[in-house]
Formats: structure tokens, sequence, C-alpha cells
């Protein structure tokens, strides 16, 4: 029994056409697929943030700890000098990524907008001079305000300089 279509040549298999077909699929699915990567790209870099606010945070609690257990005074030391050292730490992180390759961008982040995020706190720092200018605890909330501001900038400034001089 003869096929009535045993006339029409059948190639049996094109690689060429299979390859080419396979490949506009691919790359078809990655342009679909390229926000999902983007999204889990941004989230990547999120968890590296956080991580670094997580330890800034819990680093920040037990330094005020510790301050107020070696300074038992009004004035707040551990707020005080934990953001004189984190001014320092992001100056040195700044003044490292300045160099190129001494640290990837995702270090960067980690220290600078997670570490140093939740380590150094602007919030606390304030709260603590409300509270300086609510006690009446003039020369503390002058102290506070501008010894913060100052010796936070000269920290920066010491911390890019050491870095510098290093490398």
């Amino acid at each position: 029994v003869r096929n009535s279509n045993s006339n029409i040549k059948r190639p049996a298999y094109k690689p060429v056409f299979f390859c080419i077909l396979h490949f506009e699929t691919v790359v078809l699915d990655f342009y679909l697929l390229l926000p999902v990567f983007k999204q889990i790209l941004m989230f990547r870099t999120i968890l590296i943030i956080g991580a670094g606010g997580f330890l800034g945070s819990v680093l920040r609690y037990l330094g005020q700890l510790a301050a107020g257990k070696i300074f038992p005074l009004s004035f707040p030391f551990g707020t005080f000098i934990i953001n004189i050292l984190g001014c320092f730490i992001i100056g040195a992180v700044y003044a490292l990524s300045e160099k190129g390759n001494l640290m990837t961008a995702e270090m960067r982040m980690f220290l600078t907008v997670g570490f140093c995020g939740g380590f150094t706190t602007f919030s606390t720092f304030s709260y603590d001079s409300l509270m300086l200018l609510k006690d009446s605890s003039l020369v503390f909330l002058l102290l506070n305000v501008f010894g913060s501001v100052l010796l936070g900038m000269l920290a920066v400034y010491g911390g890019i300089v050491l870095i510098r001089s290093i490398i």
C-alpha cells in the first residue's frame, strides 16, 4: 500500500534550523525573564545591606551598653562614641573603594549603607540631644551637638587619610 503523500520529499532532520529555532526561544525566554533576574539581583543586594544593618545595629546596642557601664554619666557617651567611630569607618570604606579593585560594590554597600547605617544613628543622636535640652544640661547639649558634628567630620577625614597613607 502506497501512501498518497509519498511523492512529497520530507527531510528527516534539519539540525541548523532546529538550532536557530532553539536559540531564538532561549533569547526570547531570557528577554522575558530579565525583569525576574533583575529582581533576584536586587533581592541579593537587599539581603547584603540587611545583613550589614543587622550587624551594625547589634554592635551599636552592645557598644551603648558597654559605654553606659564605663561612663555612668548623664552624657550619652555610647551614641557619641559610636557615631564618631561610624564616621571613621565610613571614611575608611570610601577611601578603600576609591582604589578600584580593593572592594566590591557589594562590600561597599554592606559596610556603608548596611553596617554604618545600622551602627550610627542620627535619630538617637537627636533624641539624646533633645533629652539633654529637656534636662537643662546646656553644656552637655552643646558638647554633644558640636562634638558629634565636628569630631564626626574629623573622623571621616581621618579614615580617608589613614587609608590613603596605607595604600
